[in-house]
């Protein structure tokens, strides 16, 4: 928050001296700021060095220029303006340095002084995990303040070094509240992955950093200037990202797409409409009861395909898609899957969102979750019209455990183009008549 607007200062200073580029000179601020926050250049780092900055900073600084002199060469045509621009902008370049020197000294002295401080916890309690515990206490410019390790039983936590444990790996989400900590670091903890994965992705965890130490440290696993504590670099691990304002922009793609489906697609729904009458009689749309975000149950709606004998069998039967009661026009909707254009309007209502895991019976979600500790992640956002793993053949008949994890991957790795991906593919599996 605060090296954000440092930077927009220094980089708008030379307005003051000549106005008659302001207008190019405001663009090239903006588009400099924009490219340094992709860059990750606004990103806290533990590890503060104004020289390990310095060339992605005036590289990106330079693109911003080159992009925004390109633009003024082909409004203006003059050569004496784009030079008289470009002036500007090399005392701008020559301010830049200045202003990230003081922001950088300003917040290590908010730090040492303890003025900025996050409480960490560490998952470990190996030797790599004690000598973090050590550089913690012994540097405040790390901004973080040591409350504990964390680890599995059989650990012992005896020695001086390696105290004080505060609680046990399957407790982390309550120890994150008592504590009051807002960043876990993830050092040499002695236990199975699965087991790690369900105590990191707990709903109380959503809002602290979570950080790894990488196995293989001495290689480094990424470009640009990693974070490192001492000598012990520290990776922030990606959080799942569909809530506060992406949450939202998803939402809002989810309303459109929704709406723009339902009026394009209403002949489609009139003729499914028409042809499940003639085959099914009346009740034409199928009302199921599904486990939605947060397991809480929805009713879903489908267009009817044939009638189960009683509600028993609708709730646990797990695939009809040979069934003999399934007539010739309820199977070429489920192959094509238009079956499931009524979830438009579960869309709508807020119950679904267009991509996302498949919804689920809650007879289904109860053997499911007990059997695969990581199907109950996968309600940690809203269900979907379609998603990652039936786009990627993981529909009727398939693991469950390659179900959750192609959602849980989803959900961690979540972007707008993901969402337009795996829509293209469903169109695709529709005209290739792929469904069940």
């Amino acid at each position: 928050m605060l090296v954000l607007p440092i930077d927009l200062a220094a980089l708008l200073a030379p307005i003051a001296a000549d106005q008659k580029f302001w207008k190019a000179s405001v663009a090239m601020a903006f588009v400099t700021v924009g490219a340094f926050a992709v860059g990750g250049l606004y990103r806290a780092r533990r590890h503060v060095s104004v020289l390990d900055e310095l060339p992605q900073l005036y590289f990106r600084f330079l693109a911003a220029t080159a992009a925004v002199a390109i633009v003024v060469a082909t409004r203006h045509n003059s050569i004496d303006y784009v030079g008289g621009f470009l002036r500007l902008a090399a005392v701008s370049a020559v301010l830049l340095l200045p202003a990230r020197v003081i922001s950088r000294m300003t917040v290590l002295t908010a730090r040492r002084r303890r003025w900025v401080e996050h409480g960490a916890i560490i998952l470990g309690g190996g030797p790599v995990a004690i000598e973090l515990a050590r550089l913690l206490r012994r540097y405040p410019q790390y901004g973080l303040r040591f409350a504990g390790f964390v680890d599995v039983p059989t650990t012992a936590h005896v020695k001086r070094e390696s105290t004080p444990l505060v609680g046990h790996l399957e407790d982390l989400e309550e120890l994150v509240r008592y504590t009051e900590c807002d960043v876990v670091i993830i050092a040499d903890i002695d236990c199975a992955e699965s087991q790690l994965l369900r105590a990191v992705r707990a709903s109380g965890l959503a809002d602290t950093d979570l950080w790894m130490v990488p196995r293989l440290r001495e290689f480094p696993g990424s470009v640009g200037s990693p974070d490192h504590i001492g000598a012990i670099p520290v990776v922030p691990l990606r959080r799942p990202t569909l809530s506060g304002p992406k949450w939202m922009v998803k939402r809002t793609s989810d309303v459109i797409f929704a709406s723009i489906a339902l009026l394009l697609l209403s002949p489609i729904l009139s003729f499914c409409a028409v042809g499940t009458y003639l085959e099914g009689g009346k009740d034409i749309i199928f009302r199921q009861q599904r486990i939605g975000r947060y397991g809480k149950p929805f009713s879903l709606m489908k267009f009817r395909s044939m009638r189960p004998v009683d509600e028993t069998e609708s709730q646990t039967n797990w695939n009809i898609g040979h069934d003999p009661r399934v007539g010739p026009f309820g199977r070429f909707m489920r192959r094509t899957s238009l079956d499931e254009l009524p979830q438009l309007w579960n869309i709508l209502r807020g119950d679904m969102t267009v991509v996302g895991p498949r919804p689920e019976r809650p007879y289904f979600v109860d053997r499911f979750s007990v059997d695969y500790p990581e199907y109950a992640m996968r309600h940690r956002v809203p269900v979907g019209l379609t998603g990652l793993a039936q786009v990627s053949g993981l529909r009727g008949d398939t693991p469950i455990s390659d179900r959750a994890r192609f959602d849980n991957y989803y959900i961690e790795n979540w972007s707008l183009w993901l969402d337009a991906k795996v829509i293209l593919r469903t169109v695709a599996e529709v005209f290739r008549g792929g469904g069940r």
